[in-house]
């Protein structure tokens, strides 16, 4: 393993009493940086990407920026009509595993779900080849989850 991975013991508890017992398949995954204009953006795309339709995947900011980073855009495309959102309660209480990135004691601990903390730089302000290099490590630790959730379930 790599510095800052972690691994993901995953449990689900019931959705519902008559899933008692259980495990839920699809996982629900939150990513959460700062500004929700960089690394968790990426996060959320990459893991859509690979996960498909087995799990769900949002991002928010613990303290949102007015839009996502014009480095990340140049390298993703894609996320160039994204808003940054801010982190509710409510996006943590949805998640199966809450994966934060920087955004310390300000995202909010929900018992009884898995919490993995990425140390990534923040793309902010850094060149395309920084900006690639951040963007890839979070590709392989997006792959690396959606495997360990796979076999979780």
């Amino acid at each position: 393993m790599a510095p800052g991975d972690c691994l993901v013991n995953v449990w689900w508890p019931a959705r519902s009493a008559g899933e008692a017992g259980r495990i839920n398949a699809m996982a629900n995954v939150l990513f959460v940086c700062v500004q929700n204009a960089g690394r968790s953006q990426m996060a959320e795309a990459l893991f859509r990407r690979v996960a498909g339709e087995r799990h769900q995947a949002r991002s928010a900011g613990t303290s949102p920026a007015a839009r996502v980073h014009p480095e990340v855009v140049a390298l993703m495309p894609e996320l160039a009509d994204r808003v940054p959102r801010k982190l509710e309660r409510a996006d943590a209480e949805w998640a199966d595993v809450v994966v934060t990135m920087g955004c310390g004691d300000a995202c909010p601990y929900i018992p009884g779900k898995r919490y993995v903390d990425w140390e990534l730089e923040d793309p902010a302000g850094k060149n395309a080849e920084e900006t690639r290099r951040i963007r890839d490590e979070i590709d392989r630790r997006v792959k690396s989850l959606a495997d360990e959730l796979a076999i979780a379930a």
